[in-house]
Order: C-alpha cells, then sequence, then structure tokens
C-alpha cells in the first residue's frame, strides 16, 4: 500500500458519509451526497493540485468494489424473480420504448441546440453505463470522453432527482419506478432506487443491464436513419 492510498481512501469515504448524513436530515436534492461528493473531491484536487490519475491510482481499491457492488445487483433480482417474470412483457416493452426515446430526445434536443455532429454522436449513448457508453461512443464515430462526462452527468442527475420526480408525477407502480430510474439512470439511478424499494431496485438493475444491450445493438443503425 502506498503512503497516499489510505488518506485519499478515508476522505473519500468520510466525505460521502458526512453528506449522507446531511441528505438524511434535510432531504433536499440539492444535498445528495453523490452529487456533492463528486464537487468536493475535485475541489480539493484542484486547490491541492493533485492530479486525477493521482487519485484514481491511490484510491483504486474504492473502484475495485464497484466490480462487486453491480454484481450484488443480481440477489434482490433473484428474490423478485417471480413478480419480474410476471411483468416481463411489460418490462421488455417498456426498456425498448424507454431506450429508444432516451436516444431520440438527446439526439434531438442536442440537434435542437446547435451540437456538431460529433456532440450528437457523443451524447446519444448517454443513458446506459459508462463502459458500454464509451465502446458505443468510439464505435459510432463519438467523442469517448465526452461520452463518458455525459454519462455521469445523467447518472448524477437520476440519483439526485429521480425519485422526486416520479412522485411529483405520481408514479406509484414499483416495476415502473424502477423501469424508469433504470433506463434513464443506469447505475447511480438503480443505488438510489434500491434504498427505497427492493423491487424497484432488481427491476431498475435488471433494465439498466438490458438497456445497455439493446442500445449497442440498435445504435449504429438508428442513428443511420436519422442522418
Amino acid at each position: 500500500m502506498g503512503r497516499d492510498e489510505r488518506p485519499w481512501n478515508f476522505l473519500t469515504i468520510a466525505v460521502f458519509y458526512l453528506f449522507s448524513k446531511l441528505y438524511e436530515k434535510k432531504r433536499a436534492f440539492y444535498l445528495n451526497p453523490v452529487m456533492l461528493s463528486i464537487i468536493a473531491i475535485a475541489s480539493i484536487l484542484h486547490l491541492t493540485g493533485i492530479s486525477y490519475e493521482t487519485y484514481m491510482e491511490s484510491a483504486k481499491i474504492l473502484s475495485f468494489f464497484l466490480g462487486p457492488a453491480v454484481v450484488s445487483l443480481a440477489i434482490p433480482l433473484y428474490k423478485q424473480r417471480e413478480i419480474i417474470k410476471e411483468y416481463s412483457k411489460q418490462i421488455f416493452a417498456g426498456i425498448v420504448f424507454g431506450g429508444t426515446l432516451a436516444i431520440l430526445s438527446a439526439f434531438y434536443v442536442a440537434k435542437l441546440l446547435g451540437g456538431s455532429e460529433s456532440v450528437l454522436l457523443s451524447i446519444a449513448p448517454k443513458s446506459i453505463t459508462t463502459a458500454i457508453a464509451i465502446g458505443v461512443s468510439e464505435k459510432i464515430g463519438g467523442i469517448p470522453a465526452l461520452t463518458a462526462v455525459l454519462v455521469i452527468l445523467t447518472g448524477i442527475f437520476g440519483n439526485a432527482i429521480g425519485i422526486e420526480m416520479l412522485n411529483a408525477f405520481k408514479i406509484k407502480d414499483r416495476v415502473a419506478r424502477g423501469l424508469a430510474m433504470g433506463v434513464t439512470s443506469h447505475g447511480l439511478g438503480t443505488a438510489r432506487i434500491i434504498l427505497d424499494d427492493e423491487l424497484s431496485g432488481a427491476v431498475s438493475g435488471l433494465a439498466m443491464a438490458l438497456n445497455g444491450v439493446l442500445t449497442s445493438l440498435i445504435l449504429p443503425y438508428l442513428l443511420k436513419l436519422l442522418q
């Protein structure tokens, strides 16, 4: 273990813990612990002159646990398998419709705002998980780095206000709530809603995975039609 590894691990965990406690008291979307932790860590790195690469190298153990965390989503999925089987047709239809709408809405909003072709291609896969989105972006001629930023921002946005928006629109069905979060805001959205309801979290995790597969398959062909 390097000299700087433990301090950065501790700092990251401590910052997130403090913001989580603050969020528990106020429950305001602008106090979302994920969003505030990212802002705080980025600010600390900027002020101290520490590079992002140095930070990631020292806090790599936290990145390592992302893999097991994603795999652990299979546990609620297995526990809720009977209900998921019952709603399999609705879930499949929701993923196809929601995934396609996520692509089209992002593409046309960016186009209306005057986005260049590279920006349009980079923003199209923004609603799928980062690892898949970067590969898709590279394949269709987008800018992988820009896509990664857009994916992360989408996840933060969904994590911060996704449930609040579902509540505002009075969407109470647990399967529908999970579908909405998983299709639109992938891992961070799933991490948020699974704390709210296990069934919604299981559906969200499934939707996140299947939407990534769907988008990677249809996006190149869909973009040919759009262009």
